[in-house]
């Protein structure tokens, strides 16, 4: 059922814990399934992200999402993690089951979430970037 990326990604998860300080944080999380994600950037000036870290709350396709999804954008620009999708973190994880794709998408809007944090926190726009929606109830109307 899962890949050996998967589960090699659950049992030994990459960049879990917390920044002290962190240059951007990123909560998201989906009400159906009850998958709570968290991330953390810490990002230089240049704009490189030259450490991640994530808490995630879910099963285990969701830590699996999380830690690839944080080996992704480590020492990438901003601009570079912004194009990681959800699509690049099921890839590079070798797939996943149809019905944990929505945590792929967590990891996606996590980073975006972090990221958003950032540019708040800084006074910057990131070009492409959208402000994410803050509240899970809200993000349910909105499906």
């Amino acid at each position: 059922m899962y890949s050996d990326k998967v589960m090699d990604h659950f049992n030994n998860p990459r960049n879990v814990g917390e920044i002290e300080n962190p240059s951007g944080v990123g909560t998201v999380g989906n009400a159906k399934c009850g998958d709570i994600m968290r991330m953390y950037f810490d990002i230089d000036e240049q704009g490189v992200i030259r450490d991640v870290k994530f808490k995630t709350f879910g099963c285990g396709a969701a830590i699996a999402t999380s830690s690839m999804a944080t080996e992704l954008v480590k020492g990438k620009t901003v601009q570079e993690a912004l194009t990681v999708t959800n699509q690049a973190v099921m890839e590079a994880l070798d797939g996943l089951p149809p019905v944990k794709v929505h945590c792929s998408l967590l990891a996606e809007e996590a980073i975006h979430a972090a990221l958003w944090d950032y540019a708040e926190k800084n006074h910057i726009v990131i070009e492409g970037l959208k402000k994410p929606v803050d509240d899970i109830a809200e993000k349910e109307e909105a499906e």
